[in-house]
């Protein structure tokens, strides 16, 4: 996904983005500071021990030549035995104060990208992929602490080591130390050469990461769907074209990586051939011992040891700076306007007067560059009345909605509850009036009893029971073998469409919200469940104002006010019987459901 399509957001270069990460550790500066003490005191026995080694190895060297050795050696090698378990001790403390402050970065990152979440506007995920979205919040999370825990800990080791290395070559043969860092140049060019090309691929690799779980995640909601087409072919293809971009991707990011050890090798290696050679000339002039060029081999290793690493280092650097691109480009997107809570008010009315109407003044709305969705709503609905929106497909009635309970907000006109703007009202107190049963019935994995309950939690067992009971839902609910306790997964399995749209309803009646979104609430059941739904909703929008969208016009012949939408605007409205007195649009559209089956239809109306 460009930057484009994230709303504008571009991701950073390299340096802001390790500049901005680096800065969430504050929090953990002391935990930090520890581990930098002990990665310090860690390098520098390890620099230290070849000192010692090559000191004995002299002794030793004397003690042949003069037939017994000096007591030297054993303090010696004890001096380095225990130089070598405090490393490793510290080693340990700044291995675990650095996980410690890693995993309390992550854990702040993940509640922040989840904030986030909640707080960003409906149309940022209709435009986006969810597996995309997905991916940012867990693959990029968790590259990021991997790769923290790696450098953090690896960067400054290696970066001490190198010039504490460097420090004792010069103290023991400067002309060997010319020879050791001659290497240097070459490598560091060749270092940052890759470097510089490698984020470009990460940030790719990580791209096609998130189109995969995308694509994955469609073929897992959707596999009933794909295997009823025969779409099966089709759905392995989508997956294999996706999987090879991945695998190219990430074949040139890992090559990018790769590249700079081997080349390191075998500076160092060159290196090493170098040192041994005139070391060996050295002590053949008398120049240098035979201890002494031991531990400068050893130095040099260590000095060409953390220019490998550091190379390796600064690929999984751009790794990590190419997945906090994409978290942050999450974190900067654009959100719902900051509006003032119940406590910065300031006096004005943060809720609509219980009972007031609900009023849409000259309502517009569109996205931007595109056709307005509505236009000019102008309508009244009174406490207590049940409204109806009909129209064809497409003709914004699902967006009337989305704008009375600001998912969405006007272009321009103003919408009014109780004489009060819904724009001054925070958006989770105007929700919390309404009551929203959708086409899709949204069920979480959890017991029936918590589903039920979800829009209430505390609510007793016998509020549970009873919005069951009222939808209709009970007696299916009680047929099951764990009853009100039995566990739903994926959305509501095993229960049918039907079910699980009671169950919603029956979450609606509990809520006990003032005002009723049912947005094609009988779309996706029979005849004999419609009939029970329209029944459950009868009692459900008793006392309530109520907001209907249905195609099936059968549920909206009792409606107060029936809205016809064509094309974004508002073209009739009425009741149902004087609409199709006027032999109107909506008579049109009623009559193509219902001329064949009027009677049907008639007979069915009058049980209710």
């Amino acid at each position: 996904m460009t930057a484009a399509e994230e709303g504008g957001e571009a991701e950073q270069g390299f340096w802001p983005t390790a500049g901005r990460l680096l800065g969430l550790l504050r929090p953990f500066r002391l935990h930090m500071l520890g581990a930098v003490a002990a990665t310090c005191a860690f390098a520098g026995l390890n620099v230290a021990a070849p000192k010692y080694l090559g000191d004995a190895t002299d002794v030793v060297v004397e003690g042949i030549f003069e037939g017994a050795l000096d007591q030297r050696l054993g303090i010696l090698l004890a001096a380095v035995a225990t130089m070598y378990v405090f490393a490793s001790l510290f080693n340990w403390v700044q291995g675990a104060l650095t996980a410690r402050a890693v995993q309390g970065l992550m854990y702040g990152l993940r509640a922040s990208v989840e904030d986030k979440l909640h707080r960003l506007p409906s149309t940022y995920f209709r435009e986006r992929s969810r597996g995309d979205v997905l991916s940012r919040a867990t693959n990029d999370i968790d590259n990021i602490a991997q790769a923290l825990n790696q450098v953090l800990t690896q960067l400054i080791v290696s970066v001490l080591m190198l010039f504490g290395s460097l420090a004792m070559m010069l103290w023991i043969s400067p002309l060997l130390a010319a020879i050791a860092v001659a290497t240097v140049p070459i490598s560091t060019w060749i270092t940052f050469l890759v470097a510089r090309r490698s984020q470009e691929h990460f940030a790719v690799q990580w791209k096609e990461t998130g189109e995969l779980n995308a694509h994955v995640e469609e073929f897992v909601s959707g596999h009933e769907v794909i295997k009823a087409f025969g779409r099966q072919g089709h759905a392995e293809e989508v997956f294999r074209h996706s999987n090879g971009r991945l695998a190219r991707a990430a074949a040139k990011a890992q090559y990018s990586a790769g590249v700079v050890q081997p080349l390191m090798v075998l500076m160092s290696n060159l290196n090493y051939i170098a040192v041994a050679v005139v070391g060996a000339l050295q002590v053949i002039a008398g120049a240098m011992t035979i201890g002494g060029v031991q531990a400068f081999i050893q130095f040099s290793r260590l000095f060409t040891q953390p220019v490998g690493q550091i190379g390796g280092l600064l690929n999984v650097m751009q790794s990590c700076a190419a997945s906090a691109g994409r978290v942050f480009v999450l974190l900067d997107a654009r959100e719902d306007p900051h509006e003032p809570t119940l406590q910065e008010q300031d006096g004005r009315p943060s809720i609509a007067p219980a009972g007031g109407p609900i009023v849409f003044q000259d309502v517009t709305f569109g996205y931007p560059g595109s056709v307005p969705a509505v236009r000019n709503l102008t309508f009244t609905v009174e406490p207590g009345q049940s409204v109806a929106i009909v129209g064809h497909t497409g003709a914004g009635k699902s967006t009337v909605v989305n704008l009375l309970m600001r998912f969405l907000e006007p272009t321009s006109g103003r919408i009014t509850m109780g004489g009060t703007n819904i724009a001054d009202i925070p958006r989770d107190h105007l929700r919390s009036r309404f009551g929203v049963v959708l086409q899709d019935s949204w069920l979480f994995a959890g017991t029936i009893r918590d589903n039920i309950a979800y829009g209430r939690p505390d609510a007793p067992d016998a509020a549970i029971v009873a919005a069951a009971e009222a939808t209709h839902a009970d007696r299916f609910i009680r047929s099951l073998p764990h009853g009100y306790d039995t566990v739903l997964e994926n959305g509501g399995e095993p229960l049918s469409q039907g079910q699980r749209q009671l169950l919603t309803i029956a979450r609606a009646q509990l809520a006990g919200r003032s005002v009723l979104v049912l947005d094609e609430a009988t779309s996706s059941v029979d005849s004999r469940t419609e009939l029970l739904i329209r029944q459950a909703m009868q009692r459900l929008r008793h006392g309530r104002t109520s907001f209907v969208i249905a195609h099936r016009l059968s549920t909206i012949r009792n409606a107060d006010l029936i809205l016809v939408m064509d094309h974004g605007r508002i073209v009739e409205q009425g009741t149902h019987a004087s609409l199709l007195a006027a032999t109107s649009y909506y008579a049109r559209l009623y009559n193509a459901q219902f001329a064949e089956r009027d009677g049907k239809a008639g007979a069915l109306e009058g049980g209710l």
